[in-house]
């Protein structure tokens, strides 16, 4: 296999061709038709008050969803340290990044026979599964940031990671989205069908496109050799880190700041399709083109905040965005099914939303790149900024569903997360550059 040099645009380029690749994940199933599509099918065998049976208990279909993502989260948080720490003991990240994407295309495939009632448990199983697989592969395919671009680069390459995820995603959703909104067009008789076909493409997607990435990607750059017992000592090289974590006081509070927006933007993403459609009636086809129209936006976002972050610096910028996101926040609690032209007040939120989403996870990413100490462990690293990630998202949808119970109303789930960004915010002013420092 050709070996590229770090820093060159074919490498860079490879390494941010996989948000291409895995980025339909996200979009079409965690944010766009399948939680519709979860919705109306549930919809449909639920009892007068809208509950659903699963395990011999009645659920609130939106809270079993909820906490559904958030077990597959919590088994990550749980297993991407450990994995990690033996993917850099043992140098073969690339190995690990290619098993969860197998997995991740596959279980979302599996998804195409929910159907109904009967089926449930596909739909909650393997949305477990695929979770699982997206969010293990990107623990690994973060890791490479800093060992295939330079720390000047990291804006940029991290940026332009995130401009073709939301590029290649776009494309295949409004594919989607004609052949749900026109399946006679492709010869579909049964509408039920085109759904879960699409289903069946992102797997391929996923799959097919990472294949481009792999050829290109560097597979144990710093030439380690396993010797035996690897678990335990992976689990060692974990120790070291951790110890060398608490004494990177910069590092240490970004982690912080990161946590709790964090636990803003992925609830956010996670849930907008289903608060258009459920709290403020919105009808699918007018859900799915805001979700379009926000992945374009987000790729105009991605550029000019990646550029605005060479100017003013990453804390600045981010501290920006999070403003922006309160205000969306605060501004979604407000709206009313009943209130006047509320589909458009969505649609200009959503916009608003895209412009900021890109910005505030490329320019994280590269933060936490830029921060490192000079290491070999960056999966293990890195895996410590996934787990962030994962445990903010467990406590975000674990509230969020936990206020719809209480409240019968995710107006104030939605309020919720204002809380946490505004949190982010005064905790990354404890952050003063992103210049490493001990």
């Amino acid at each position: 296999m050709k070996i590229f040099e770090k820093g060159s645009k074919k490498l860079t380029k490879a390494w941010a061709f996989y948000d291409w690749a895995n980025s339909v994940y996200p979009l079409v199933i965690s944010t766009a038709v399948f939680p519709i599509y979860y919705s109306s099918i549930t919809s449909s065998f639920a009892n007068e008050v809208g509950d659903v049976p699963f395990l011999g208990a009645m659920w609130n279909p939106t809270t079993l969803y909820d906490y559904t993502l958030a077990l597959s989260f919590l088994i990550v948080a749980f297993c991407s340290p450990v994995l990690s720490a033996i993917a850099d003991y043992m140098g073969n990240k690339l190995k690990f990044m290619k098993f969860f994407c197998l997995l991740g295309s596959l279980s979302v495939m599996c998804l195409f026979f929910f159907q109904g009632a009967e089926t449930l448990w596909v739909a909650l199983t393997f949305t477990v599964l695929a979770s699982i697989g997206f969010w293990g592969s990107i623990v690994f395919y973060n890791a490479y940031l800093p060992e295939v671009a330079f720390p000047e680069q990291q804006d940029q390459v991290s940026a332009l990671g995130f401009i073709y995820g939301y590029a290649g995603s776009t494309l295949l959703l409004v594919f989607s989205l004609m052949m749900v909104q026109k399946p006679e067009w492709f010869g579909i008789s049964d509408p039920g069908l085109a759904p879960r076909l699409t289903f069946l493409l992102v797997g391929l997607w996923w799959f097919g496109f990472a294949q481009i990435t792999y050829r290109r990607l560097p597979n144990n750059v710093f030439n380690h050799k396993p010797e035996k017992d690897y678990i335990w000592k992976g689990l060692r090289e974990l120790r070291i880190v951790l110890k060398e974590l608490s004494n990177l006081p910069q590092l240490k509070y970004f982690l912080m700041s990161f946590f709790c927006f964090s636990v803003g933007v992925q609830t956010m993403v996670l849930m907008a399709g289903i608060f258009g459609s459920q709290e403020l009636g919105l009808p699918t086809s007018n859900l799915i083109i805001t979700i379009i129209f926000v992945q374009v936006v987000a790729i105009f976002g991605a550029h000019l905040f990646s550029r605005l972050s060479n100017k003013i610096g990453n804390i600045k910028t981010l501290k920006i965005t999070l403003i922006i996101w309160g205000g969306v926040c605060l501004t979604a609690f407000s709206l009313d099914i009943n209130q006047p032209n509320v589909d458009y007040y969505f649609y200009g939120l959503g916009i608003l939303l895209g412009f900021v989403l890109g910005a505030t996870q490329s320019i994280g990413r590269s933060t936490y790149s830029k921060l490192l100490p000079e290491t070999h462990d960056h999966a293990t690293y890195f895996s410590f900024y996934d787990v962030t990630e994962k445990i903010a998202i467990v406590l975000g949808m674990f509230v969020f569903g936990l206020l719809i119970s209480l409240t019968g109303s995710m107006q104030y789930s939605v309020l919720s997360l204002a809380l946490f960004f505004a949190l982010a915010y005064l905790v990354l002013n404890r952050v003063k550059s992103t210049e490493f420092v001990t």
